[in-house]
């Protein structure tokens, strides 16, 4: 484990110096699905350059409606995510961004009191903290206290995914949310690709099988992983092709709820209020699905409790009635991306 942690500080702190170092597209913009609103671009165009050059994640993984919440990024590298939800969540909300990398850190925060300064805000509502996402108590972040974990194609780099999924439930509250991207596969890796430094450090080497992230998920307590976007990865270095061969890797951004265990899980029906900024019209809440506004929707009995128990509760009317609604009944969501990629592009990509 600290052999992997010091192979990936010596590829981030001194091999990769910005982005254009990178030899697969896995951290090119496109794995976030709220690339389109005009808050977010903002919110990223509001980020000093100096974070924007040396940012190596997709897009900005993020869900709606996070004004006044308190979030933790896992991997926050030099804090280019993190500006930009600390300018999302607002002076009342926070942003803990936890790195295990010297060079990364110590560039995110010479610029806190610089974003500060730039939103107006009266105070700082970043922290940067130096530790392991496998073990965020030794960072101090405490139980059920966040609202949100996000992390940006990071997870991949662990090299105990288990814990850093069991330490996202953690410091979460009940009805929060894990909202991340990450790199997977169908099938466990080859050996000479498990070992492989360069590999490694572009995400690749240590990608996790959906299946075992549904598998972790479900032993820690969260909802089902939910698919938010879904895109194959591009290996185009020819001799990193040579190693990966014909195996088809996956960025994926899912969705995790943290319930407790005695949340009523009955069948409802639920209708978006629209009233949300930025949705006046609709929510997306996954690939399958969009609550359109005051259009009913029949939903089984883990979203019913996701909606009841989360931040968006008072954004729905929840009706138990759901024998006597004519409403449709929302799509199944897949938790196998390969199976939505196949389906998007109608092609036996996979």
């Amino acid at each position: 484990m600290d052999s992997v942690h010091d192979d990936v500080k010596e590829y981030y702190g001194k091999t990769i110096q910005t982005a254009t170092d990178l030899r697969t597209d896995t951290c090119q913009l496109g794995a976030a699905n709220n690339m389109d609103k005009l808050s977010v671009r903002k919110a990223i165009g509001a980020v000093h350059q100096d974070i924007q050059a040396t940012y190596y994640g997709c897009g900005l993984c993020i869900p709606p409606f996070i004004e006044g919440t308190k979030v933790v990024d896992l991997g926050s590298g030099t804090g280019r995510d993190c500006y930009a939800i600390s300018k999302l969540v607002g002076p009342e909300g926070y942003v803990l961004g936890i790195d295990m990398t010297d060079e990364q850190l110590e560039l995110a925060q010479k610029y806190v009191t610089y974003h500060q300064e730039s939103f107006g805000y009266p105070k700082p509502n970043v922290e940067f903290r130096k530790g392991y996402i496998e073990n965020l108590k030794d960072a101090k972040v405490e139980d059920s206290k966040y609202d949100i974990v996000v992390s940006n194609c990071v997870i991949n780099l662990s090299p105990d995914k288990a814990s850093v999924i069991k330490e996202a439930h953690r410091v979460l509250k009940e009805g929060g949310e894990f909202y991340f991207s990450d790199i997977y596969v169908s099938e466990p890796l080859p050996e000479h690709i498990r070992k492989h430094k360069v590999l490694w450090g572009e995400c690749l080497a240590g990608a996790l099988c959906w299946q075992e992230l549904v598998q972790f998920a479900e032993e820690c307590g969260f909802t089902q992983p939910r698919v938010m976007t879904a895109r194959k990865v591009n290996v185009e270095d020819k001799k990193l092709l040579e190693v990966t061969g014909d195996i088809t890797f996956v960025s994926v951004t899912y969705r995790l709820f943290k319930l407790s265990k005695d949340a009523p899980r009955s069948p409802a029906v639920a209708t978006y209020l629209g009233t949300l900024n930025e949705y006046e019209k609709e929510l997306p809440f996954d690939t399958e699905n969009k609550f359109k506004t005051d259009v009913p929707l029949k939903v089984d009995g883990d979203l019913a409790a996701v909606l009841r128990a989360s931040r968006y509760a008072k954004h729905f009317k929840i009706d138990d009635n759901v024998d006597s609604s004519t409403a449709e009944t929302a799509k199944a969501c897949p938790t196998d991306p390969y199976q939505y990629i196949c389906a998007t592009v109608k092609a036996g990509c996979c």
